[in-house]
């Protein structure tokens, strides 16, 4: 009886039971593992197995300046059916096409390039643009890639284009200026693209 009542006085109204949780360890965040970063040479190989053939390029080319031409050629047919530039219906249709063909030129190589990875040529043909390092194009990067790079290659006589035949790295004029590099859709899928090349 005596043993009880010890034993009665001794627990208190505050103690509480060890939960399993309370002795599981912290974890310290530094710990955990890190993603590996990849080598130059195993970049290289990731845009050897998947570098885009320079045929389907110039498809994917051929069909982005299909989609911006045919908007001005639709204009211009519209406004020689309205009188040309001899009536102000016919100019406006003629300059209303222009600012279209700009804008969708715009959102073609600028826009989409820079979300998506792909203007609708290139998503036609099956193949994007990255970094040389498997990420995303900055907005600035698709401008450069299309608008500055584009002419210059252009200029040199279309030898800008052809440099991607004999790059190891499949590069173009217009991509060494921006720093990128076409690829075949399929390698969106590998994880070197969320990968920091070492220098």
């Amino acid at each position: 009886m005596s043993d009880h009542s010890e034993a009665s006085v001794n627990a208190t109204p505050n103690s509480k039971p060890e939960t399993r949780n309370s002795k599981l360890p912290m974890t310290n965040p530094t710990t955990l593992p890190r993603a590996r970063t990849i080598t130059r040479a195993e970049a290289l190989a990731h845009l050897e197995r998947f570098r885009a053939p320079v045929l389907l390029r110039c498809g994917a080319l051929l069909i982005d300046y299909i989609l911006v031409i045919c908007v001005v050629s639709i204009s211009v047919l519209i406004a020689r059916m309205l009188g040309g530039g001899a009536r102000s219906s016919g100019s406006t249709a003629e300059t209303l096409g222009i600012i279209t063909a700009v804008m969708l030129a715009a959102l073609n190589f600028v826009f989409l390039a820079a979300v998506w990875g792909q203007t609708l040529g290139k998503w036609a043909t099956g193949i994007r643009i990255e970094r040389i390092d498997g990420r995303e194009l900055s907005f600035v990067q698709a401008f450069l890639r299309h608008f500055v790079g584009y002419p210059l290659s252009l200029l040199t006589l279309g030898i800008g284009f052809l440099i991607a035949a004999f790059n190891p790295e499949g590069r173009a004029l217009h991509d060494l200026i921006a720093g990128t590099v076409v690829v075949r859709e399929s390698a969106r899928r590998v994880a070197v693209r969320s990968r920091r090349v070492a220098r």
